[in-house]
């Protein structure tokens, strides 16, 4: 038995006759004859009899039908309940993101959170591209990276892109490189390198820029978190492509261009499409957009070579 079937047995019992649960319904008098078949066959007494030309209940029906009355008002309130729980603001909503990124939007995320926005939850997950997509399965909401000419996330997954972020060369003020306002493969291919782990998607640049140089890089160190690389480079440890957007300014570093290659990123927030019915979910979702506008309007990593904006004109 199902809920539309217990339905046209408790109008039976009240309208008296399958025509008028037909016209009640909006359907044909078949379509109620046939359901009602169909609730009979789960039932192993009768629920219905003839009495002249009608159609009645029996007691078996009459007493399945007062039990309809008690299935719809718990379905109604489940109902209710539901479209509660869609439509609460202050939901939990749990946010996964790769170090980078959460440091540059979870600060501007929890501008939402407070009482009358969402529950958040933030985490870390640093993992390799092909594995951003599962964390949908633990997440509301997942921050993931990809290199602008790789392939699409799997349609499994709803994605928006966030930024479109360059990737820089970075290099000590000190470096004989620094003076230059943009750089090519070649002028990079003989320095050493330091870079994130295989199946991280800078690595796909780091590839290609040996590629047009037709050299091997010499990669020294491998390291993912940008903080640490930062200070390695720094320090002389060699050249490292970081995020330009989304990575603190090091004092000691100038941020180069690269041309010859394609060096930027895809910040993609990543979701099952059925989470978006929550509007907690959606007012976070909207928050994070407005985070990468700010941090895109910022621009305080200014690429070295270029004028100080207080200069430009």
């Amino acid at each position: 038995m199902d809920a539309r079937q217990l339905r046209i047995l408790r109008e039976l019992g009240e309208l008296g006759s399958i025509t008028a649960v037909a016209e009640a319904l909006l359907v044909t008098p078949s379509a109620i004859s046939q359901q009602l078949r169909l609730l009979q066959r789960s039932i192993p007494v009768p629920l219905t009899e003839r009495d002249g030309r009608r159609v009645v209940l029996t007691d078996a029906g009459q007493a399945l039908a007062a039990a309809a009355i008690e299935v719809e008002t718990a379905l109604a309130r489940a109902r209710h309940t539901v479209a509660d729980f869609v439509e609460r603001p202050d939901a939990d909503v749990s946010v996964a993101a790769f170090h980078s990124a959460a440091a540059a939007f979870f600060p501007l995320l929890l501008r939402v959170a407070g009482p009358d926005g969402p529950r958040l939850t933030l985490a870390d997950e640093d993992v390799a591209q092909d594995q951003f997509p599962r964390l949908t399965r633990s997440y509301d909401l997942v921050l993931a990276h990809r290199l602008d000419h790789t392939p699409p996330w799997p349609a499994t997954v709803a994605a928006a892109t966030l930024l479109r972020e360059p990737l820089d060369v970075a290099m000590p003020s000190t470096h004989p490189l620094a003076g230059k306002h943009r750089l090519t493969p070649r002028d990079v291919a003989d320095q050493p390198w330091i870079t994130v782990h295989d199946g991280f998607p800078v690595m796909a640049t780091i590839e290609a820029i040996g590629t047009a140089a037709n050299r091997r890089l010499d990669i020294v160190h491998r390291v993912n978190e940008f903080s640490v690389v930062a200070e390695m480079v720094a320090a002389g440890g060699g050249l490292a492509l970081i995020p330009r957007w989304t990575t603190r300014p090091h004092p000691a570093l100038v941020l180069k261009p690269l041309s010859g290659v394609h060096a930027r990123r895809h910040i993609d927030v990543l979701h099952r499409p059925e989470r978006t019915a929550r509007r907690a979910v959606r007012t976070a979702l909207t928050e994070l957009h407005r985070a990468a506008a700010t941090i895109r309007s910022r621009d305080t990593v200014a690429v070295a070579g270029s004028q100080p904006k207080a200069q430009r004109r």
